[in-house]
């Protein structure tokens, strides 16, 4: 006779999130790891952005100038560093939801001893994206902190592109962690970085405007995550308000909410779980 169990149905794993305040624990364990590290963990994440923003902005800035956005004629380095601390939170939140949560998964088995403890994978997924994405939110804060110091901008709407820079840590968390619950080892990151996030960077309007494009490729940037992360910010920047706003905050939304529920069914597949 077969048992209650063994006639059960198998749970989907595209099942709808099982979410509980359990995930803070796990957040605050990776918090007290972290700490220690905290200085040199922000000098390597701020110090490429800030090489960066020194050498185009300034360097080739010299010889660029003005570029026109909206209209308006603003000097290189703004243009330059609204668009770089997009791509920082990316690069914070990718490099934290991949190579330091595969470790936590896969090479230290952190997560299978979480799991002894009265707390579900679900909710150890959404801490880890919420981990990467305060990893994201501390480097643009600290990025940010040197840009007002450095004069870039001074405008009051800063404190709304950081607000922006927050839900685009949650949304490029979310991605990378697909590729964590595919990965087999450190080196398949390098499909992430080489496919999808390299090709980003020099789509979305980060060092050049999007109007040097061809026409199709403006219809697929348009739709990428950090060309709408960029459309909200620079403005922001420039204090001025974003036009299409709803649309750009919608497709980062969207993005986040998509690729966090495709990131915990993979990761449940992965788990059997």
């Amino acid at each position: 006779m077969k048992t209650v169990e063994a006639t059960r149905p198998t749970p989907s794993v595209w099942r709808p999130p099982t979410l509980s305040m359990r995930w803070w624990p796990v957040f605050l364990r990776n918090w007290l790891v972290w700490r220690k590290l905290a200085i040199p963990s922000l000098i390597g994440n701020i110090a490429e952005p800030l090489i960066w923003l020194v050498a185009f902005g300034y360097g080739m800035g010299a010889l660029v100038g003005q570029v026109e956005v909206n209209g308006t004629q603003v000097p290189y380095i703004l243009f330059l560093a609204s668009g770089s601390i997009c791509m920082s939170a990316m690069n914070a939140a990718s490099f934290e939801a991949l190579y330091s949560a595969f470790s936590r998964m896969h090479v230290q088995k952190t997560w299978d001893g979480i799991m002894n403890a009265p707390i579900g994978l679900d909710d150890v997924v959404l801490a880890e994206m919420l981990w990467a994405a305060f990893k994201a939110i501390f480097t643009v804060t600290a990025i940010m902190a040197v840009m007002l110091a450095l004069g870039i901008s001074h405008s009051p709407k800063l404190v709304v592109a950081w607000a922006v820079l927050v839900g685009s840590g949650i949304t490029f968390s979310s991605v990378a962690l697909i590729f964590n619950a595919l990965a087999k080892g450190y080196d398949f990151f390098t499909y992430y970085f080489t496919l999808f996030m390299t090709p980003m960077m020099f789509l979305s309007g980060v060092f050049f405007p999007l109007e040097q494009l061809p026409g199709f490729v403006r219809t697929i940037a348009a739709w990428l995550p950090l060309t709408n992360a960029v459309a909200l910010v620079r403005p922001l920047f420039m204090d001025q308000w974003p036009s299409d706003a709803l649309r750009h905050g919608g497709v980062l939304a969207a993005y986040a909410v998509a690729a966090f529920w495709v990131a915990l069914a993979l990761t449940r597949r992965r788990f059997k779980a």
